[in-house]
């Protein structure tokens, strides 16, 4: 199966996409802050990553940075998700090494055709 982890402080966000990821045949692993989705990707390698951008102890953005710049981690896909779809806010996360970004609330078959991209193209089997 593969690994998703979805980086998200709010707990009916990380129900909600992690049902529908599941569905899709993917392991869903979650962190609540940016230093623990760190710590996570390091120790499970999962083949992509959702980062909030708006998160507690860390945000999104320097955890990306902090992924990005580790040759542990730099190779795994980042997909941005915010709420808060404002000018320039797609260019930050791309700029922070973001691979690619998306709004809040998901359109779910949007965030699939990206997921699809970034894996190749097949379902979470």
């Amino acid at each position: 199966m593969t690994k998703i982890l979805y980086v998200e402080d709010n707990e009916d966000n990380i129900y909600m996409l992690s049902r529908r990821l599941k569905r899709k045949g993917f392991e869903v692993l979650t962190a609540g802050d940016g230093l623990a989705g760190i710590e996570a990707a390091k120790r499970e390698k999962p083949a992509l990553i959702l980062m909030d951008l708006s998160l507690p102890v860390m945000d999104g953005w320097e955890a990306t940075r902090q992924l990005k710049s580790s040759d542990e981690t730099k190779a795994i896909p980042v997909i941005a998700l915010s709420a808060h779809a404002l000018e320039g806010e797609r260019e930050k996360a791309l700029s922070a090494g973001c691979d690619d970004f998306d709004t809040k609330p998901v359109d779910f078959a949007r965030l699939m055709g990206k997921i699809q991209q970034y894996l190749g193209g097949g379902e979470g089997a």
